[in-house]
C-alpha cells in the first residue's frame, strides 16, 4: 500500500505545472530558457513618455503601463518583477535593438504595422490607443486634424504618425524629431502649431502642463500596441500572447491601468483588448 501511495504522489507531482523559479521549465534553446538562466529580461522601453514609460529624473525608476507590462513578464520568467533592465528605446531605433539584440523585446507604446513586421514578430495587441492632437490652451483655431492643413506639428521620427499625418492632411508642415520630449518645449514657446501622436502619450505628456497645454480629445485613427521580439521567434511570441491573455482575464491588466493610465480619470472601455474567451 505504501509503495502504492508513493507511486501516485510522484505521477501527481509530475502532472503539476511546473513554477516559474523551476529547472526546466521552458524547452531547450528558447528565449525564455535563456532569459530565466541569465536571470535577467532586458526590455526596450521609453524614458520620455509619462503614464506609459517615464524615468523619474528624481529616483531613476522607471514608471507607467509599458513599465508594468514588462514587469509582469519579467516576474513570470525569473520568479522576481526586479530581475529586469530596462534600456531607452526611442521610436527610430525599436527594430534596430531588436535585431542586434540589445533587447530581449520592446514594449514601448509600440503599434502593430505590415512595415513593421517584415523585420520584427508582434504578439497580439496589449493595448489600443488613437491618435490626437496636443495644442497651447489659448489657441481655439485648431480643434479637429482637418485644422491642422497650413500649420506647423511636431511628432517624433519613426513613428506610425508622420505618414498618417501626411496622408490625412495635405499642405501641413512637420518637425520630425527624435523623442516626444522635444516637440513639448517647441509647442510651448510657440515654434510649432501642435504635437500629434497616440493620445496616451499626448495624456501624459499634457499631464506635466495642465495649465499651458490642452488635448484636443478627437482621436482619428487606433493604434493596437504590441510587444516586438526577434523575427519568427514563434515561442517567445506564443509565450507572450498567453501572458497578455491571463492578464486580461485574471485583472493584473486592469490593476495596471489603474495604476498609470487610469491615474489621469481615463477609463480602459476602448484601450483594452477582449480577452479571448477560452482563456476566462
Amino acid at each position: 500500500m505504501r509503495a502504492l501511495r508513493a507511486l501516485l504522489a510522484a505521477v501527481l507531482v509530475g502532472l503539476l505545472p511546473t513554477a516559474c523559479g523551476e529547472a526546466n521549465a521552458f524547452p531547450e534553446d528558447t528565449t525564455m530558457a535563456r532569459i530565466k538562466a541569465r536571470g535577467i529580461l532586458t526590455v526596450g522601453i521609453k524614458f520620455d513618455q509619462p503614464i506609459f514609460g517615464y524615468k523619474d529624473p528624481a529616483s531613476g525608476r522607471i514608471t507607467g503601463f509599458d513599465a508594468e507590462m514588462a514587469r509582469l513578464v519579467a516576474k513570470d520568467l525569473t520568479g522576481s518583477e526586479r530581475n529586469i533592465r530596462f534600456v531607452e528605446t526611442v521610436s527610430s531605433k525599436r527594430e534596430d535593438f531588436i535585431e542586434q539584440g540589445v533587447v530581449d523585446l520592446v514594449i514601448a507604446t509600440y503599434s502593430i504595422t505590415p512595415t513593421r513586421a517584415k523585420r520584427v514578430t508582434f504578439t497580439e495587441p496589449y493595448y489600443y490607443a488613437g491618435q490626437d492632437l496636443l495644442v497651447r490652451v489659448g489657441d481655439s483655431t485648431i480643434n479637429q486634424v482637418a485644422d491642422l492643413k497650413g500649420k506647423t506639428v511636431c511628432t517624433a521620427r519613426g513613428s506610425t504618425s508622420v505618414d498618417r499625418l501626411e496622408t490625412t492632411v495635405p499642405g501641413i508642415h512637420l518637425t520630425v524629431v527624435d523623442a516626444y520630449s522635444i516637440c513639448v518645449p517647441a509647442l510651448i514657446a510657440g515654434r510649432v502649431d501642435a504635437v500629434s501622436t497616440d493620445d496616451t502619450i499626448l495624456l501624459g505628456l499634457y499631464a506635466q502642463h495642465p495649465d499651458t497645454l490642452r488635448l484636443v480629445g478627437k482621436p482619428f485613427a487606433r493604434e493596437p500596441y504590441g510587444m516586438g521580439m526577434r523575427k519568427q521567434d514563434t515561442a517567445f511570441r506564443d509565450y507572450l500572447n498567453g501572458l497578455i491573455a491571463r492578464w486580461l482575464c485574471n485583472g493584473e491588466w486592469d490593476r495596471a491601468y489603474m495604476a498609470t493610465v487610469g491615474v489621469s480619470g481615463a477609463t480602459s472601455e476602448s484601450a483594452k483588448p477582449a480577452p479571448p474567451r477560452a482563456n476566462c
